[in-house]
């Protein structure tokens, strides 16, 4: 059914929107861009050409392509243009009262038998569909930017979408070379909904001096495989886009971990909104911080696999003494370390240290360490090849304070039944670029770590959404090692 798509209009050329088109083009579809005037015609030409420029650059079309390509793009300032077209997608700001005044217009324009596709990234397909007399031909089709590399495209069917077209919709986004995955109409979907939670968690550990800026996505990139780290990638999605979506996704569950971090909303009050304003939570040109001197005292190792990091130590020319004789205590731990204290004569020269993966090692300050301590102790970790990520000696630090909670709130949605744990991995890995998705993150974990790490947060935060999710507690329970397991 997809091959009945066979011209297909696209409302709005920025970025997001001249990039559907080129992906529709490249399938050897007809496309009509309609953007509002010529100006903003002439921006979404330049899109085109410039993207489909930087392919050939780069060996991926030939220039008989590339002309092939926005030969097939058919470009106008008019909606009747789109009368014939068989589905239409709009790509035009994430604002409600424009998208429903804009479906209006497309619902008097198009043929009946036309599919209209909103490429909302969070907001109520039903809602735009009851603006329309064919609110059964009226899909969600969310692309990712950039449309023409990104692989995932998340089908959104709602309670009264017409019986298969979700299906023939998905079809179309195979023969564009995607992966669909179809889920029902629920603020966020699959990506936005398990990505700007833990964006904004993110947002309240800097909030709350957990971690710098810097630090949490350092220990994010490095230590978790992320392609980004939190804030650089607020940065380059928009933080104005970012708290809008948190908006919808807060309206809908009103749940505490989808209201945006004051941080994040009065970066947005003042005009911060990221790379397109020139600066969000990262500035162009930014100084780098000066390289902390190691400790040149003796260091004591204690914690499991103290053994191994203090050879470590001893063959970067470091001496390990008892911890009587200590001037700086290493304490390697994954929890916090501030029970030590009370039976070490210089609670003050104690520090925790969590090694994440075999880049970083996160350093945590208790609340008796003192400064100059914790800095020898970045010195030295760098010496010995790693990443020192300061932080406060708060459960789980910060890679694994950020990490479990995604995790869970995957969990939770499998368990709802919105999607499989197969499109959910797909999504995240799709859509982020993720190295694994978040049910195959667990499985290499293990539910019985994730779920001790997810309980000592509740412990510490108290915060419900930290709580182990009830399907997570019932497989730990079962004796269920990891997911792989379940049919």
């Amino acid at each position: 059914m997809a091959g009945s798509f066979e011209t297909v209009g696209v409302v709005g050329l920025g970025t997001m929107g001249a990039g559907i088109a080129e992906c529709f083009a490249r399938a050897g579809i007809a496309v009509i861009g309609v953007e509002a005037g010529p100006e903003a015609l002439t921006r979404g030409r330049g899109h085109l050409e410039d993207s489909t420029g930087r392919a050939v650059v780069k060996g991926r079309l030939s220039e008989a392509e590339r002309s092939e390509i926005l030969g097939r793009v058919t470009l106008t300032t008019s909606l009747e243009d789109l009368a014939d077209a068989d589905l239409v997608i709009e790509a035009v700001p994430e604002v409600m009262v424009f998208k429903r005044a804009l479906f209006t217009d497309l619902d008097r324009i198009c043929k009946p038998s036309a599919v209209l596709a909103t490429n909302t990234s969070s907001l109520s397909v039903t809602e735009i569909a009851a603006t329309t007399g064919r609110p059964g031909r009226v899909i969600g089709m969310h692309f990712f930017n950039p449309a023409p590399v990104m692989r995932l495209v998340e089908v959104i069917h709602t309670l009264i979408t017409d019986d298969g077209l979700a299906g023939e919709v998905a079809d179309l986004a195979r023969r564009l070379g995607k992966t669909p995955v179809t889920v029902g109409d629920r603020a966020g979907f699959v990506v936005n909904r398990l990505l700007l939670p833990y964006l904004n968690h993110a947002a309240v550990l800097l909030e709350n001096g957990v971690a710098t800026r810097d630090g949490i996505d350092t220990a994010m990139r490095l230590g978790a495989g992320l392609p980004m780290g939190p804030f650089a990638l607020l940065d380059l999605i928009g933080l104005d886009t970012s708290y809008e979506v948190l908006s919808v996704l807060f309206r809908e569950s009103h749940d505490r971990r989808h209201a945006a971090a004051p941080i994040l909303r009065e970066r947005v009050a003042a005009g911060l909104l990221g790379r397109k304003s020139g600066g969000g939570f990262h500035r162009a040109a930014e100084p780098e911080p000066a390289a902390d001197e190691p400790s040149t005292g003796l260091v004591a190792v204690l914690g499991e696999g103290g053994d191994a990091f203090a050879a470590r130590l001893s063959a970067a020319g470091f001496k390990t003494v008892p911890v009587q004789d200590a001037e700086t205590v290493v304490a390697l731990s994954s929890v916090p370390v501030v029970e030590l204290a009370p039976g070490l004569p210089h609670p003050e020269r104690l520090v925790g240290l969590h090694l994440v993966g075999d880049q970083v090692a996160e350093v945590a300050s208790t609340a008796l360490t003192g400064p100059e301590v914790a800095r020898a102790v970045e010195g030295m970790v760098r010496l010995i090849g790693l990443v020192p990520v300061p932080c406060r000696d708060r459960a789980e630090f910060v890679v694994d304070a950020l990490l479990y909670p995604y995790l869970n709130d995957a969990v939770r949605m499998y368990d709802s039944g919105y999607a499989t744990r197969d499109d959910i991995d797909n999504a995240m890995r799709l859509g982020c670029g993720y190295q694994a998705g978040p049910f195959e993150t667990l499985d290499e974990l293990g539910l019985e770590t994730v779920r001790d790490g997810l309980r000592a947060l509740y412990a510490e935060y108290r915060e419900p959404f930290l709580a182990p999710a009830p399907l997570l507690e019932q497989l730990v329970a079962a004796g269920v090692r990891s997911f792989r397991d379940l049919p």
